[in-house]
């Protein structure tokens, strides 16, 4: 039986699981193949390698590039990715370098609403200072009572539009796809219904465009089944991979026990008549299991 799993978070972006312990929790939930994605940093992957090889499953190289898509935050995984390639490498280091200041500003705007001591907050739940986020600020809202869960912090204060959230230039598309077929590992857009929900998401025009810029600059997938899809969402987007011919992914996005639309291993399979991402994998993708 396969059990993929093509994307998720550890301590080294925004997870709650330091590598290890998240390839643990996936062998343990009966995933045969993982990869480890986390945002713009690939500081975790020997970790897991190893810890995969222990635990007995076949593991990917993987990393998420936050894009900036005409004023939208999108996000490009990459998967069999090499970590040491330079270009990827330099890549990556630039678009972290952004964060701090933008946390910095996000901190202000809270402020501004009464919210105070969130930079410090938020620091405190980021293992990785330098992958400093929104999920970090959501944690410290939760804990300082603001409100019940990570959801509800990103629905009231830091989604597009609220309080707390602060618009940064990312990556551009092209050059995204570029690190990551550059490195050798296949790009996939990643949970594509979040880029049609809330307040100025996308229409099916602009998704329409937005897929023909990624196959044009040499995208490969899309993310069909996701934590935060509905069934009627894995049909949608299955229907949009077969008309720009785009190899069909899928990935929890698992971030942490308390947190995550979908557990590592509870993915259901890719609808019907969909072509999966792997199926034409160079052997360099996958680290066999020993």
């Amino acid at each position: 039986m396969l059990n993929y799993d093509l994307h998720c978070h550890s301590t080294v972006s925004d997870g709650t699981l330091t590598p290890g312990e998240l390839v643990a929790r996936a062998a343990g939930r009966g995933v045969t193949l993982l990869a480890l994605t986390d945002h713009d940093d690939t500081d975790g992957l020997a970790e897991a390698r190893s810890a995969a090889a222990q635990h007995g499953i076949e593991f990917v190289n993987g990393v998420e590039v936050s894009v900036t898509w005409r004023k939208h935050t999108v996000h490009v995984v990459g998967l069999g990715i090499d970590p040491t390639h330079p270009q990827l490498a330099q890549g990556l280091a630039t678009v972290r370098s952004g964060r701090g200041a933008r946390a910095e500003k996000m901190a202000e705007a809270l402020a501004r609403a009464g919210i105070g001591g969130a930079l410090e907050g938020a620091y405190r739940h980021a293992s990785n200072p330098n992958m400093i986020g929104r999920t970090h600020f959501a944690r410290f809202l939760v804990e300082s009572g603001q409100c019940r869960d990570v959801k509800s912090v990103f629905n009231r204060f830091l989604a597009q539009g609220k309080t707390g959230y602060v618009p940064h230039e990312w990556a551009s598309l092209a050059d995204a796809v570029s690190w990551i077929r550059r490195s050798g590992g296949m790009a996939v857009l990643a949970h594509p219904g979040r880029y049609m929900s809330g307040r100025g998401g996308m229409g099916s025009k602009s998704m329409r465009e937005l897929l023909a810029e990624f196959v044009a600059h040499g995208g490969d997938g899309l993310e069909i089944v996701t934590g935060s899809h509905t069934p009627a969402q894995y049909a949608e987007f299955a229907r949009y991979a077969t008309e720009f011919g785009l190899l069909a992914s899928c990935g929890s996005d698992f971030h942490g026990p308390e947190e995550s639309y979908r557990d590592l291993g509870r993915l259901p399979d890719l609808p019907l008549g969909c072509k999966p991402i792997w199926q034409n994998w160079p052997a360099a993708h996958v680290c066999k299991v020993a």
